[in-house]
């Protein structure tokens, strides 16, 4: 059973940082292109950003225009967990952020990343 369990939320001011975590277990989660969405109260749930899976050292990152130049997501396929590191918070990133893995292997790369697994979400608050 997938299992994907993020950390790492909380409360924050305006221009602070966090770094969220995403711990996968019972797949090979090394293989698959991970990412993370968020949602808002009364609002969709959006895209945020996700990187590619590789067999060798080359990864491709995408974001959401919103968050591009202050979150960067990276991958530590030793301790199948990705991260965000989210710099200069704003009010408007306040949501709960779901932490996704997309099966397709061209995700990231040449089609745009989907989640297939999810995990539990973990709120981030940023105040003004």
């Amino acid at each position: 059973q997938a299992q994907l369990v993020e950390s790492g939320g909380g409360l924050v001011q305006a221009g602070g940082s966090l770094r969220l975590s995403c711990a996968a277990s019972g797949q090979t989660f090394s293989r698959y292109a991970m990412g993370w969405f968020r949602q808002a109260p009364g609002k969709e749930r959006e895209f945020v950003g996700a990187i590619s899976w590789s067999d060798g050292n080359l990864y491709y990152a995408d974001y959401a225009d919103s968050v591009k130049g202050r979150f960067t997501i990276s991958r530590s396929n030793a301790k199948n967990t990705v991260y965000l590191q989210m710099k200069r918070l704003k009010p408007e990133d306040t949501a709960v952020y779901y932490c996704a893995a997309d099966l397709d292997v061209t995700s990231v790369v040449r089609t745009p990343f989907r989640g297939h697994y999810w995990g539990q979400g973990t709120q981030v608050t940023v105040s003004s």
